[in-house]
């Protein structure tokens, strides 16, 4: 298992990796709404955004995108925000992957959603 940092995305707020390789596989940690500026955006769509950026930045440190994407788990503090944060993610990911979304009660330092993805590539075996 191989541990994956970049400075492009938000540290961990916790004890464990933005995320690890193992085989061909990358395992996201989850990424929160959280924006360049070190703060939750002000919305769900703002806050979907940095997420997938975040996300992106952590495959991209790697040299893979989000169209390596193969299963995402999004997690939502209010199922209400689905219809914007599912126009959002549809502009990000195009390949389609597949996907698990959960209404949770609460999410790390108050943000409206998380994001975490398992992407598979052949370059790392």
């Amino acid at each position: 298992m191989e541990r994956v940092y970049t400075n492009k995305a938000p540290e961990a707020v916790g004890p464990y990796s933005q995320a690890v390789i193992s085989g061909r596989y990358v395992f996201t940690s989850g990424q929160l709404g959280i924006g360049q500026d070190g703060k939750l955006g002000a919305s769900i769509k703002e806050q979907t955004e940095n997420a997938i950026k975040n996300t992106e930045a952590v495959l991209l440190s790697v040299g893979l995108g989000l169209d390596a994407v193969v299963k995402t788990t999004c997690y939502l503090a209010d199922i209400k925000d689905f219809a914007v944060f599912n126009e959002v993610y549809a502009k990000y990911f195009t390949n389609k992957p597949a996907r698990s979304l959960i209404e949770a009660a609460a999410l790390p330092k108050g943000s409206l959603i998380e994001i975490d993805v398992v992407a598979e590539t052949e370059n790392k075996v």
